[in-house]
This record gives C-alpha cells, sequence and structure tokens, in this order.
C-alpha cells in the first residue's frame, strides 16, 4: 500500500506547467513575427483613433456614421460605438494589444538580448592555429620574415584604435570593441516598454475636457467628455482658471486672422499664481493640465433702455443651415414684454442688426452707438465673447517621451559594431582572426589596414 504525497504532487504540477511556459509558450511570445504582427495591429487602431474623432457625443457619430451608406461598406456609427472606435485608446483591447506586445519585448530581452550580452562580454583565448581557419578573416605571418609580426605590436595598434585588449601568457591576445552594439537592443525593447507603459498610464488617468467660456468668466474644468478610470485625482479642485479677456484679430477684408484669451490660474482665495495669453498652438499648461485655445463664440450683449441700468442678455447661436455662423437674443421695449426687437451678430466686430416683431430690418449699430426702436433708446454697449477651450491633461507623457529618448539612443547604439580580433604567435608563426556582427566590408578594410601595418620586411 504506496501513499500519495500532496506535495509531489503540486511540484510534479509547477513542474510541468513551467515546462510548458519554457518549451511552448516562450517561443511563441518572444517569436519576430508575433511582434510585428501586433505592433502593425497597434499602428492600424492608432491610425482608426486619428481618422475618426475621438470623443464625441453620439449623436455625432450618428450623422457623420450612417448606416446607409455605411463607410466603406460596415463602418457605421453603431460599428464604432459597439468596438469603442471612439475612444480608441482606452478600450479594453487596445491596452491588451499594449501590454501583450510590451510582454512580448520583455520575455524576448530576458531570453535572447540579455544572454547575448553575457555571451558577447565572455570570450576565450585561441590557442590553437586551427582554431583561426574557422575566422570569417584569418592571416598568417612568418615572424622571421615580418619585423613587426608580434602580439605585442598588434596590441598597440589596437589600443590605438580604441580596442580593449586582453593579453595572456604564451603569446595569446584577444581584443574586442562596440560592446555597447550589444547594449542598444535592451536599450531599445526598455524604450519601448516605458513608451507602452507611459501610453496605459496616460490612458488610465488622463482626461478630456472641452469649455465655452464667456470673456470675464472664472471656471473649474467640469465638463469632461472623455476620462480613463483613474482620472478623478487629476481633476482641479483647489484653483480655477479666469478668463480676463477674449478677443479676435481680423483681417483687412473681414476674416479671422487670430483669437486669443488672457487667462490666469487663480486658487480658492482668488490670488493670481500664474497667467498667459493663450492663441491657436501657444496653450497654456499648470499642473499637467493643458488649456488649447480651438473655437469661439458670442455669449452675450450689454445694452441700456433709455437711462436704465447695464443690461447683459445672453444670445443663442442660430440654426443657419451651414450658412455661416450667428447669434440672436430678443430684448424687451415695454415692461409687460408686449413689444421687443432682435438682435443679432455675426462676429465680434461689434456690428449688431436690429430687426423688429415682423421680421423687418430697423437699423445697423455698432458698439457704443445708440438708436431707436419702438419709442426707447436702445443703446449696445459691448458684444461678450467667449472662448472655446479644449483641456487636457495626460499623465503619461513624460514617460512616453523618456522612452521615446531611450529608443532613440538605443537605436543609434545599435549601430555600433561588435568587433572581436584574436592572435597567436606560435611556432615562428603569428595567426591572426577577426569577426564582426555587422559593417563587414568597412572591418574588412579596418583590419587589412592593421595588417599592412604588421606586414613590413625585415
Amino acid at each position: 500500500m504506496t501513499l500519495d504525497n500532496p506535495t509531489s504532487k503540486e511540484s510534479n504540477v509547477f513542474v510541468s506547467f513551467w515546462q510548458f511556459i519554457r518549451q511552448e509558450f516562450l517561443p511563441i511570445l518572444t517569436d519576430l513575427r508575433l511582434a510585428i504582427l501586433l505592433l502593425l495591429a497597434i499602428a492600424l487602431f492608432s491610425i482608426s483613433g486619428t481618422v475618426i474623432e475621438q470623443g464625441q457625443a453620439p449623436d455625432f457619430y450618428q450623422a457623420n456614421y450612417p448606416e446607409h451608406p455605411a463607410l466603406f461598406g460596415f463602418l457605421t456609427w453603431k460599428v464604432i460605438l459597439l468596438v469603442g472606435l471612439d475612444h480608441v485608446y482606452r478600450t479594453w483591447w487596445f491596452l491588451a494589444l499594449l501590454i501583450f506586445f510590451g510582454t512580448s519585448l520583455v520575455a524576448c530581452t530576458f531570453t535572447r538580448q540579455l544572454p547575448a550580452l553575457k555571451a558577447a562580454q565572455r570570450w576565450k583565448f585561441y590557442d590553437q592555429p586551427r582554431q583561426f581557419a574557422k575566422l570569417a578573416l584569418s592571416a598568417e605571418f612568418d615572424i622571421e620574415k615580418i619585423q613587426d609580426a608580434s602580439v605585442e605590436t598588434l596590441g598597440q595598434t589596437l589600443q590605438k584604435r580604441r580596442y580593449k585588449v586582453f593579453p595572456s601568457e604564451g603569446g595569446i591576445l584577444y581584443a574586442r570593441k562596440g560592446i555597447i552594439g550589444r547594449i542598444g537592443p535592451i536599450i531599445v525593447h526598455i524604450g519601448i516598454v516605458v513608451i507602452l507603459l507611459g501610453a496605459i498610464w496616460g490612458a488610465m488617468t488622463g482626461f478630456m475636457a472641452q469649455e465655452m467660456v464667456p470673456s470675464g468668466n472664472t471656471f473649474q474644468v467640469k465638463n469632461i467628455i472623455d476620462a480613463g478610470p483613474w482620472a478623478s485625482a487629476q481633476t482641479p479642485r483647489d484653483w480655477s482658471v479666469r478668463v480676463n479677456r477674449f478677443w479676435i484679430d481680423y483681417t483687412p477684408s473681414g476674416g479671422i486672422d487670430q483669437f486669443y484669451s488672457d487667462m490666469s490660474v487663480v486658487n480658492q482665495q482668488g490670488k493670481e499664481i500664474d497667467h498667459k495669453t493663450i492663441f491657436v498652438n501657444q496653450p497654456l499648461r499648470y499642473k499637467g493640465i493643458t488649456f488649447y485655445q480651438t473655437d469661439w463664440g458670442i455669449s452675450a450683449v450689454r445694452v441700456k433702455l433709455n437711462n436704465s441700468p447695464v443690461f447683459q442678455l445672453p444670445m443663442a447661436a442660430l440654426d443657419t443651415k451651414g450658412k455661416g455662423r450667428l447669434w440672436g437674443t430678443w430684448i424687451p421695449t415695454k415692461p409687460d414684454l408686449s413689444a421687443g426687437v432682435s438682435l443679432l451678430a455675426k462676429d465680434l466686430q461689434g456690428m449688431v442688426l436690429i430687426y423688429d416683431a415682423e421680421g423687418k430690418l430697423v437699423d445697423t449699430v455698432r458698439s457704443g452707438m445708440s438708436t431707436q426702436v419702438n419709442g426707447v433708446t436702445l443703446k449696445v454697449l459691448e458684444v461678450v465673447g467667449s472662448t472655446g477651450l479644449q483641456i487636457k491633461a495626460d499623465p503619461g507623457i513624460p514617460g512616453v517621451y523618456a522612452g521615446f529618448a531611450l529608443l532613440m539612443a538605443g537605436v543609434v547604439m545599435s549601430y555600433f559594431s561588435h568587433s572581436q580580433i584574436w592572435a597567436l604567435q606560435q611556432g615562428g608563426k603569428l595567426y591572426v582572426g577577426a569577426k564582426t556582427n555587422r559593417a563587414q566590408v568597412a572591418f574588412e578594410r579596418e583590419v587589412l589596414t592593421i595588417l599592412d601595418g604588421l606586414n613590413t620586411p625585415r
């Protein structure tokens, strides 16, 4: 009668599982073809996230990607929302691709690149002439006939060419240079993994918001349209932003040249802690949050009726069926609201159109001018603009930049050739052999130059 040992069974299961990982899974995970396939998939979906607008409302996709006719025969708003193409970079499957690709690189680094580096750091001396015949480049000198044919002379020449020389007793020498070329691929892998980690961290903790803020107002970031599951820690709570002034510069023909927002970051006590005037491609950055100037509008008009106080009436965007931008409001001219006029404005140049209740144009005035309507004096003091801001926070950007720097450094390092030279002085002969892992032609020229320096007749 035998008793089963549970510990032994668990150990056997673990050993079998580890053997499966090493023999079956790791070769697939570190396969270059798999890495290329994953990289192509990541690139393809990244392109789709650039082409398809991200973070828009469902109505936007229904209007731009209808079912009939479907774009490319299959791409409709239902497909976009179902698959998550409206927020590609935060979908579980895109993050899974990044993690899988990063895991493949890490596995390749530990199973291939690091062993290759360790092998390159080890060397053995060649002490048999037959070993030199197996090398790609080899030569043999008769010491009695050649004046400078010696291991000592060769070692001095190699040191001048920045080789690290390892001499040994018995007329044996080994030299190498360019070990950094073996480190380069490892740095490339580390750089890519850091980029992937930065992208994942940014997707999980970043957010994007949009705000339309009237000139003179203070706001906090509230209208978040796309955010990662951990983005709440990034939203500002102890500071706000004040739009001191918004204005537009126009060309002589009346077109928009540039629009600006003079903005201040203020603390909870209203004290200014940062300030910048932003415009397109010149955002405000504060505590990892970037405020971009992207749009503009008209928020209100300030008017007086006779000697009344100043009224600031909101203006709403009107539907012009794609024929330009227009804002309007209605101003009562009688206390009982039984009569009034409509004000229309299309830009911030101060031109306001006034229409009566029947839709007839009554007058056209500029900011600061007055007119008579319905027996009262209407004075338009100012058309108040509003700035359209896109607000982004991506804590993963520093990691992405650091990874990109490592990637570039690794690529440059990878161009260095790992070159090795052996020499043996034995029986009145000097044997020299060499090999390299890249730039074979340039290395052959270098070796021939070195050998020519030894080939001086006595």
